[in-house]
């Protein structure tokens, strides 16, 4: 193995020549900007960001697109990127100006730079995978509080509102030119003697330098086989748990299946244009399952290829039958409203097992077990992989529904919801998907535009939002916390704009209006005590009790009683 260096400069320049390309064994680009945020900052300080992983071939070896758009290769040999493309994409996009490319949609990456952050490192980065915003999780922050935290950080992902303050400079136009004099005029610099020129143009230039960052390359023998470069990958990559399992066997599967990779991800395409876009992971599990009758990709090397190529027919065909099926059977548009993807497995499998001839019986109880598995969680419950593996192995050892009916009792004790079951849940949980669910079919609608509510609604007015009925803001101020506001039982759907309408108003003030104009069944398909002496805050328990019954009572009447076996 040979090392050598490269700046960030020349290994983005060789991703735009075409002479760094992705093998098909990688995981696609999946970095969000807090990710990419942190990333610079590090460089920016000159912080150690782990060395690069190559392997330089004349064989031909099954490629895939990069996230960011590259020429055609002119070289006779291929630099292969095996470890470090998550870091690499992401400087070529905010260097070069462009977005990242992501299961056929193009998302920019657009990072600011402080020009006034302080010159020692004040925040202790926590990144969070599933925030694309600073403010995404800061609901309990005032504004001056969350700008104090912004304005000590030197990179923070972009905002309309932090775009226009003047110290707030995008990085990509920093890197497009090497002149400082549209930054400094922004920031209010107008003249050389003013003390900031000289400390922003050195913050400038110390950022163009990023550019300079040297990376350690190491660079795998052209000798190498494809199928030893495969499980150097999988090493590599497992050493401090990098990738996910899921990750792993996708490299395990291309190496024995060349070109598989384009097959994945047509299929996955084809979900997501049924409204189910799911990770490559889910449909990878999905084969599993059908090569093995398991889940867990332990055994991804012991499959022979045969095996695979008929498991990944037979899944692609349990999966159409498991998204007709909740569409059609369970009213299910979106696997937002699914508690666990996993759920989808065991419908694929299920209709594999009984040839996709259900009974009229049989497909009332597996809707019946599918609703009350999405309601009670099934899949969030101790070790889900565990989970799911149990009713796989109920079908393959010719079990149904009635089956998995049992299994459900076996591990909730009751089949039904129970007020209790709501206590302390809140919008992450499975129920909350569930009251979505029940309320929509009790004709739920939005109490201004009377549009019924629906996940897919456009425009910012009319998109659907969680609502507190009880505003945080007026339970805060009455001594309640946040985990008490956030009850599931204070919950209901309305639009944006309604929801900006009612602001921080209480239930006594604003009900009036919506009661007269929407009448008492708009409250009534959201399960919402309308009694005058439940909407004081002083009485916001006894509210919550009330509604929690309410709300079971609907949970309940919507999954309907159990079908006889």
């Amino acid at each position: 193995m040979a090392r050598a260096e490269a700046t960030v400069e020349e290994l983005v320049s060789m991703i735009e020549r075409g002479r760094l390309r992705l093998p098909e064994m990688q995981r696609r680009y999946v970095w969000r900007s807090p990710r990419v945020r942190d990333l610079l900052d590090s460089l920016y300080r000159g912080y150690p960001s782990g060395a690069i992983l190559l392997w330089e071939t004349t064989e031909h070896v099954p490629l895939q697109d990069m996230a960011v758009s590259q020429q055609a290769n002119p070289y006779q040999s291929t630099q292969l990127l095996l470890d470090g493309q998550q870091r690499l994409t992401s400087l070529s996009a905010v260097i070069r100006g462009e977005p990242v490319k992501v299961l056929g949609r193009q998302r920019p990456i657009d990072i600011l730079f402080n020009l006034e952050h302080p010159d020692e490192l004040s925040i202790v980065t926590e990144v969070d995978e599933n925030a694309d915003e600073e403010a995404g999780d800061a609901e309990d922050s005032s504004a001056d509080e969350l700008m104090q935290r912004l304005n000590k950080m030197a990179f923070v992902v972009s905002t309309r509102k932090l775009e226009a303050l003047p110290q707030w400079v995008r990085v990509s136009e920093v890197f497009k030119t090497d002149s400082d004099r549209e930054f400094l005029r922004k920031a209010g610099v107008t003249s050389l003697d003013d003390p900031r020129a000289e400390r922003y143009a050195q913050r400038l230039a110390r950022l163009r330098n990023v550019r300079r960052y040297v990376y350690r390359m190491d660079v795998l023998e052209s000798g190498m086989s494809y199928n030893e470069v495969t499980e150097i990958f999988v090493r590599v990559n497992s050493l401090g748990a990098k990738l996910r399992s899921s990750d792993l066997a996708l490299a395990q599967i291309t190496a024995k299946w060349r070109n598989s990779l384009a097959e994945f991800m047509a299929f996955q395409q084809e979900c997501a244009g049924q409204g189910f876009e799911l990770e490559m992971g889910i449909h990878l599990k999905n084969l599993m399952a059908f090569a093995t009758a398991q889940s867990r990709f332990l055994r991804v090397g012991s499959i022979d290829l045969i095996t695979l190529q008929q498991a990944w027919k037979e899944a692609k065909e349990g999966m159409h039958f498991a998204l007709n099926f909740v569409r059609s059977n369970l009213g299910i548009s979106s696997p937002a409203l699914l508690s666990s993807p996993f759920l989808l497995i065991v419908l694929g499998y299920f209709g594999h097992v009984r040839g996709y001839a259900l009974t009229p019986n049989e497909a009332a109880q597996l809707r019946y077990w599918a609703l009350l598995a999405n309601a009670k969680g099934r899949f969030s419950r101790g070790s889900s992989e565990t989970i799911l593996d149990q009713d796989l192995a109920t079908l393959k050892n010719k079990g149904g529904a009635t089956e998995l009916i049992d299994r459900l009792r076996l591990q909730f004790g009751r089949l039904d919801i129970a007020p209790e079951e709501l206590e302390g849940r809140n919008s992450r949980s499975a129920l909350f998907k569930t009251m979505f669910l029940a309320f929509h079919q009790a004709g739920a609608k939005d109490w201004r535009s009377h549009l019924r509510i629906a996940l897919d609604h456009h425009g910012s007015q009319h998109q659907l939002q969680f609502h507190h009925i009880f505003p945080k803001a007026v339970l805060r101020a009455a001594g309640y916390s946040s985990r008490d506001a956030d009850d599931i039982a204070n919950l209901s759907f309305i639009s944006g704009k309604t929801n900006r309408q009612i602001s921080d108003k209480t239930p006594a003030e604003y009900f009036p209006a919506y009661l007269d104009s929407a009448g008492e069944s708009a409250m009534d398909a959201q399960c919402i005590p309308t009694t005058g002496d439940l909407l004081g805050t002083h009485a916001y328990p006894e509210f919550l009790r009330v509604r929690r019954r309410q709300i079971a009572d609907r949970l309940n009447a919507y999954i309907g009683a159990l079908p006889a076996a």
